[in-house]
């Protein structure tokens, strides 16, 4: 997963963090990025990635906050659960959620996942042998 921390959220900001999230990528299956409508991601810059690591791009109907409900619940989650000190400045706004992320996917069971840690779903997920029709 990639992830940003800086005073901004212009095109160059989320476009460090997909560009992390693919040089982390253990696997070669097709990719869906899904986003709200934000100038950010509708950019040339921005879709030029999903182009060229062939990423089907899936954004929001309009401005329907509710099709981002997970994105957003995780969101709250960092701020609510993990963030709760007021940070000095961005180095160290990066560094907590540097930690919180880290927290998240690899300490952190999710009722959702049968108390199992994303970090470990996904792996196990991968190392699945392929089903041959």
């Amino acid at each position: 997963m990639g992830y940003q921390g800086d005073e901004h959220m212009q095109t160059k900001a989320v476009a460090k963090a997909l560009k992390m999230a693919l040089q982390t990528r253990s696997d070669t299956l097709p990719l869906i990025h899904h986003s709200d409508r934000g100038i950010q991601y509708c950019s040339a810059e921005y879709q030029g990635i999903h182009q060229k690591h062939q990423i089907t791009c899936s954004m929001t109907d309009g401005y329907d906050c509710y099709q981002n409900a997970l994105a957003e619940r995780v969101n709250g989650i960092l701020k609510n659960e993990f963030l709760l000190n007021k940070p000095k400045d961005l180095i160290e706004v990066r560094l907590m959620v540097k930690q919180s992320i880290k927290i998240y996917n690899e300490q952190k069971p999710h009722l959702s996942l049968k108390y199992k840690m994303p970090d470990a779903v996904h792996r196990a997920f991968l190392n699945q042998p392929e089903i041959s029709e």
